[in-house]
């Protein structure tokens, strides 16, 4: 008897991997077969539908089979343009990049070299983050417009480079701005000061000029009464040149305030030195100032650390 039930059991085994053979899909039959004729034509198939993932998968197949052959461009061409419309950028700017370093003189050499470019493109992010692929955007872009020059596609490169010059400075921007709402007033004016060298012509400059002379200013009004006179002075220079270069500013008033304040903390600061080198009294609260700065300056380093803008 036991015997019988075994037999039925293993007939049963036999039956169901017979019925799960022969439902398998033809997609998957297709996949598993060595004609690859047939593959390449069906995923061909597949591409022209838009059915990218299952041309994909059979591209992935097919590549190493063709390499060398005769149908071999036309095959790494749609495997690089099936990975951009699945929206995988960074597969779809390497095939493109393999396209047309495998085949310069195809006619699609130059579409591709574009494409791979405008992939580093449409990967960039937004301001607030880490820019290393849109500075590879645009060295890819003007890589492209340098070996194209009359092509109709450097023009739309060209405006491409400055959509992403426009992000850069964006981000410029906000990490100056960062560093003075942290409080971190030094490196602020930095900030803005590289900020201003780099792009001269930014929407930003007015801005960046008015919290330029805020930051120098809060920065000289909380530094030690010794190092004051000439941290002012800085405020005021930057208070002049704000009020040349903008004169119709919504800001003039507060950088006018400003300025000011800065000759008053100057007057102040002379009036307290002078009381403590008359009284003797100078050198020592300059050496506890210098101290009591460095304590500080190590503070908003660490702080720095944790909280820094990204680069």
């Amino acid at each position: 008897m036991f015997k019988k039930q075994r037999a039925i059991i293993a007939g049963l085994c036999i039956a169901g991997t017979l019925v799960v053979g022969s439902c398998k899909s033809s997609y998957e039959r297709l996949k598993e077969s060595n004609d690859r004729a047939k593959q390449y034509q069906q995923a061909i198939k597949y591409y022209n539908k838009k059915d990218y993932s299952r041309a994909l998968e059979l591209f992935e197949l097919l590549t190493p089979k063709y390499r060398g052959h005769g149908e071999a461009e036309e095959l790494f061409f749609f495997y690089a343009y099936a990975n951009y419309y699945q929206k995988d950028y960074t597969s779809a700017r390497y095939h493109f990049k393999n396209f047309a370093d495998m085949y310069p003189a195809s006619n699609r050499a130059e579409e591709c070299r574009y494409m791979s470019a405008y992939c580093y493109y449409l990967d960039s992010p937004n301001p607030t983050l880490d820019q290393e692929n849109t500075t590879k955007a645009i060295e890819t872009l003007q890589l492209f417009i340098n070996l194209y020059p009359k092509s109709e596609r450097s023009v739309e490169a060209g405006k491409l480079i400055q959509n992403l010059r426009d992000k850069l400075e964006a981000k410029a921007w906000l990490n100056a701005k960062l560093y003075f709402d942290m409080g971190d007033y030094l490196s602020a004016v930095m900030a803005f000061n590289n900020a201003l060298r780099d792009y001269p012509d930014t929407k930003y400059a007015e801005e960046m000029e008015y919290l330029t002379v805020e930051a120098q200013y809060l920065y000289a009004k909380n530094s030690a009464e010794y190092r004051q006179e000439e941290r002012y002075n800085q405020a005021i220079t930057y208070a002049d040149q704000f009020a040349e270069k903008f004169p119709e500013s919504k800001h003039n008033k507060a950088v006018a305030n400003y300025r000011t304040d800065s000759q008053r903390g100057i007057d102040n600061a002379k009036r307290v030195l002078a009381a403590l080198e008359a009284e003797g009294k100078l050198h020592k609260k300059m050496a506890k100032d210098s101290s009591r700065s460095t304590g500080q300056q190590q503070s908003i380093t660490d702080k720095n650390n944790q909280k820094s803008p990204q680069q």
